[in-house]
């Protein structure tokens, strides 16, 4: 491990462990740290292969590192901290938390793209549907996500781990208002339960804006006074709804399907 940094970690009041508790526990700590903490294998190498810098740490649990588990990770990073168990496990919202943590440095916010197929997210306020949303936003060729003021901190660690690496191949930008959505030159597609052309039929253009709104009260009449066009999702098993992550998924999918 030439040039990593090896540290042993017994004490969970270490300094390092102090602070990325709270990182772990607060979701708009990210923000004031400047850095993010990510849960497992699956998050750590999602960095590796699309993060711009090293992590500046990888914490491995003291049981995997006697087995010689995640060598690649630990090496991959600036630094490799072994923490006894019991402390790295209280670092982590998961049930079984995982072996493996990286610490790495949060990306700069980019400035909005006007033509860059796009996701507005408007005060989407569960952590797990942002998360899925990114998810299917990545997986679907759209390339920038813009959030609301309201919404969601997008870099937070339930939303990190419900986006399983989508965030490294997306411009995030977040905590911003309607209208700056202004800078956008693209137009901007709504959603309703109730009215509009059925997304299947309705043709879309690419690139677009896909405009999500609250999970209760939708998008808000100014979002929506801006959107050029509103689809609906037939329902014909007769529900109100669709959770809005579902939702998503469905219409980006149908950008991708109809764009070819």
């Amino acid at each position: 491990m030439a040039g990593n940094k090896l540290t042993y970690v017994t004490s969970r009041d270490n300094p390092l462990l102090v602070r990325l508790r709270k990182l772990a526990r607060h979701p708009g700590e990210y923000r004031k740290a400047g850095q993010l903490l990510l849960e497992g294998e699956h998050l750590c190498q999602a960095w590796v292969a699309r993060g711009r810098v090293p992590a500046l740490h990888a914490l491995l649990a003291e049981s995997a590192w006697q087995q010689g588990a995640h060598v690649a990770l630990a090496e991959a990073a600036a630094s490799t901290v072994v923490v006894a168990d019991a402390a790295l496990a209280e670092l982590s919202g998961l049930e079984t938390p995982p072996p493996v943590v990286y610490v790495v440095p949060l990306p700069a916010p980019p400035a909005i793209r006007s033509d860059a197929p796009s996701v507005v997210l408007d005060r989407v306020q569960d952590a797990g549907n942002v998360g899925s949303i990114l998810r299917s936003a990545a997986a679907f060729g759209f390339a920038q996500v813009i959030a609301l003021e309201g919404t969601a901190s997008l870099w937070s660690p339930k939303v990190l781990r419900a986006g399983m690496g989508a965030h490294f191949g997306l411009d995030l930008i977040e905590n911003r208002h309607e209208s700056d959505l202004e800078t956008l030159a693209i137009p901007l597609v709504g959603t309703s339960s109730h009215g509009g052309q059925s997304v299947a039929e309705a043709a879309l253009a690419w690139p677009c804006a896909w405009v999500f709104g609250n999970e209760g009260a939708g998008a808000s009449a100014a979002v929506q006074a801006r959107c050029a066009s509103v689809v609906r999702i037939p329902q014909p098993g007769g529900e109100e709804s669709l959770n809005v992550a579902a939702a998503a998924a469905i219409c980006l999918y149908e950008s991708a399907r109809q764009r070819g």
